[in-house]
């Protein structure tokens, strides 16, 4: 099924399906800030679960929330999440962690704690500015992408290449004869 479908047009199919989205631009744009004020927190694995709770709750789209919550996925996730920590860190005059010498119930409670403190702490200031900038700017995108008409993509008949030559192989053999 997958072989004759590239990877450029797996990502057109998104886009398609992403404007394809009903509701009004405004549920649209509060369901992707919304996802992505989940997807910055360190809720890795129960985000989309959590999306659709507060977007069923709020009464804003559930799929575009689902797609917003995927800003945070594994490819991007440890560059976030580094980055909420370092911020946070630093916001909060925290020093950097050490891990422990010891194995401890007690030390590695400690060193939770200021782990998820400045990451947890950072994750929802990053939320807030980040779900505010993705609203403005889907508020503003989608009535543009919505009057856009996508063009159907080539599709390549591979099956057909395979046909081809076969029959290009039996004239061959039919004029050696």
């Amino acid at each position: 099924m997958w072989r004759g479908v590239g990877f450029i047009r797996q990502v057109k199919l998104m886009v398609v399906r992403f404007v394809r989205l009903r509701g009004l631009p405004d549920e649209i744009a509060k369901g992707v800030a919304l996802g992505i004020f989940v997807g910055m927190t360190p809720t890795f694995g129960f985000q989309m679960a959590i999306a659709i709770f507060f977007a069923y709750l709020l009464r804003e789209n559930r799929l575009a929330a689902v797609l917003g919550v995927w800003v945070t996925n594994p490819v991007t996730a440890p560059f976030i999440y580094a980055a909420e920590y370092e911020v946070g860190r630093r916001l909060l005059g925290m020093e950097r962690f050490e891990l422990p010498s010891e194995f401890t119930w007690k030390a590695y409670s400690t060193l939770g704690w200021e782990i998820l403190f400045p990451m947890w702490f950072c994750s929802i200031l990053f939320g807030v500015v980040f779900g505010f900038l993705t609203y403005q700017a889907t508020l503003k995108l989608i009535p543009l992408v919505k009057n856009w008409r996508v063009p159907r993509w080539p599709r390549r008949h591979w099956h057909k290449k395979f046909k081809n030559r076969d029959t290009e192989r039996e004239t061959k053999d039919d004029k050696k004869r």
